[in-house]
């Protein structure tokens, strides 16, 4: 996790919550998962650029 940038949590993010709008109609479960991951790989990449200006 130390070697992993903020712009790969962001992109990592981006790439599920895409995932998670074409998916929303075959498998709603699926859907509400990968909108919490995007959610938490954002939140992890901002923690990542906070730690990493200091």
């Amino acid at each position: 996790m130390k070697n992993i940038s903020a712009l790969t949590f962001y992109f990592a993010s981006v790439i599920s919550f895409v995932l998670a709008n074409v998916l929303k109609d075959k498998n709603l479960s699926i859907y509400y998962i990968l909108l919490v991951l995007g959610i938490v790989l954002f939140f992890l990449g901002v923690l990542k650029r906070i730690r990493s200006n200091r």
